[in-house]
């Protein structure tokens, strides 16, 4: 069991303002959860917190149940990888990882046996005898999962674990790390501001911003419906492009807006659930939108367009706007020069409009997902 309830959690320094601010979560026996959120936002210290290496200020923290505010570290059934990998220099891997289950006063065979049974998921069993001297980055990770591993904690806990490892490793220890929640089905709370890794890690997403909770969901409930501006453009490579807009018009089956310094109409499928009032933000994904001749859409002028292989970035800067905007195209679809002038298409269907305080207007009876199709 490792099921994580928090309750009003706070933490304040000293005289300070609250860093954490009445945190209210419920991670279900099992589920891998990922906190990710900007420098500075709060996830690592309240991933500390729910360790016991930081104190609790207000609220309450239960695992399965039991409050553990008071309880040490080492009492709370849980284990932590952090980014650093802390191994013990003169002991090889398997000294490394059986160290805490000698401490405790475990056998000589309990100890090999668990060491040897992390090795095995770990597939590092060739690595045992080796200090840490001699292994890559990437073997020394996952040998410090190891030493989390042979403690059968109730609760994992990752603080940036991939952050100091080259991109190629990170891609596949993002891998490894998914078939060994699937292959352990324990709790696991991981901590990145890699939107990245977020997204392919986590069953669900916690998103922190300046002590609070933004937003809870599953990665593509995130990446399409976000509750306001913040998650939209945070969410997402590349970001969310945000366009001021302003309402023109609305009625039972549309809503009219056009892109603030322009002045070609975008027509919105559905009506607002609210009325709208104010400056407005229109938030569209790079995906979402098309590119045509000039006249077929918003008018712009190619900045830039790199090519990743199998897709396209196409930088434009939009006319009268002053905004600079991004599509992600198919090669075949970006063969345009840096100045050339374009019409940019928008999947009406597939955009998300914020109110003037930032937060995401639901529309009756209109779904997400659509590719550009619509002129705008």
């Amino acid at each position: 069991m490792g099921e994580l309830v928090l309750r009003n959690v706070a933490k304040t320094y000293g005289e300070g303002p609250q860093v954490i601010q009445g945190i209210d979560l419920h991670i279900p026996d099992g589920q891998f959860t990922v906190f990710v959120g900007p420098s500075g936002c709060g996830k690592s210290t309240m991933l500390r917190m729910i360790a016991g290496l930081e104190s609790v200020t207000d609220g309450d923290i239960l695992i399965d149940g039991v409050r553990v505010n008071d309880l040490q570290p080492a009492d709370r059934g849980i284990s932590m990888v952090f980014q650093s990998y802390a191994l013990y220099p003169h002991m090889t891997v398997a000294e490394n990882m059986g160290f805490s289950l000698k401490l405790s006063g475990k056998s000589k065979q309990e100890v090999r046996e668990a060491v040897g049974r992390a090795a095995e998921i770990l597939q590092i069993n060739h690595l045992l005898e080796r200090k840490p001297k001699a292994l890559s980055g990437g073997q020394r990770q996952r040998v410090a999962i190891g030493r989390a591993i042979v403690r059968k904690p109730r609760v994992f806990l990752f603080d940036e674990p991939l952050s100091n490892l080259d991109a190629a490793l990170r891609v596949q220890m993002r891998i490894e790390l998914a078939k060994l929640h699937r292959e352990l089905g324990t709790t696991m709370i991981y901590v990145t501001h890699d939107q990245v890794e977020a997204m392919t890690l986590g069953q669900k997403i916690v998103v922190f911003n300046k002590g609070h909770i933004e937003q809870i969901g599953a990665p593509l409930d995130l990446y399409d419906r976000p509750a306001n501006r913040f998650v939209g453009g945070f969410i997402g490579s590349p970001q969310m492009n945000m366009l001021p807009a302003t309402l023109v018009s609305q009625n039972e089956s549309q809503t009219v807006i056009t892109v603030t310094g322009g002045n070609n109409e975008i027509v919105l499928p559905g009506r607002p659930e609210r009325a709208l009032t104010g400056e407005l933000t229109l938030g569209v994904r790079p995906e979402y939108l098309g590119i045509g001749a000039p006249g077929e859409g918003l008018p712009a002028r190619v900045e830039l367009v790199e090519h990743l292989g199998d897709v396209s970035l196409l930088h434009a800067q939009l006319d009268g706007v002053g905004k600079a905007i991004s599509l992600k195209l198919d090669k075949k679809d970006a063969q345009h020069a840096v100045g050339a002038r374009v019409g940019i298409k928008v999947a009406t269907s597939s955009v998300t409009l914020f109110d003037e305080k930032g937060a995401a207007v639901a529309f009756e009876h209109r779904e997400v997902g659509e590719r550009a199709q619509a002129v705008a």
